[in-house]
């Protein structure tokens, strides 16, 4: 059996930021950290407009992801990406850019 905390180990030290989060290869109680970082990192950046991947499957992830988002106080929107960018398996989240990481 796998304790909680031996996943954050397994989190790489370093990611480059960029306005895509990809969440294939994370674990659900992951997400809680890993969104939260990204969402601080994009800000630091002024990257506003921004992308989480957490694929179409069983939608755990997707619950997870925008149950992160619903409650984050730097989130103004979020929504499905449009078919072309991946549709439900992708949510397209709009950053306050008054707000401070």
């Amino acid at each position: 059996m796998t304790k909680k905390s031996d996943h954050n180990q397994d989190l790489p030290k370093h990611f480059v930021v960029t306005d895509v989060l990809d969440l294939h290869g994370f674990f659900p109680e992951q997400v809680s950290e890993v969104v939260q970082e990204f969402i601080r990192n994009a800000l630091e950046l002024k990257l506003y407009h921004v992308q989480i991947i957490h694929g179409k499957g069983k939608s755990k992830m997707k619950y997870l992801v925008r149950k992160e988002l619903g409650n984050h106080p730097n989130v103004v929107a979020f929504g499905d990406a449009p078919p072309e960018l991946g549709g439900w398996g992708r949510t397209i989240i709009e950053l306050s850019p008054d707000s401070q990481p």
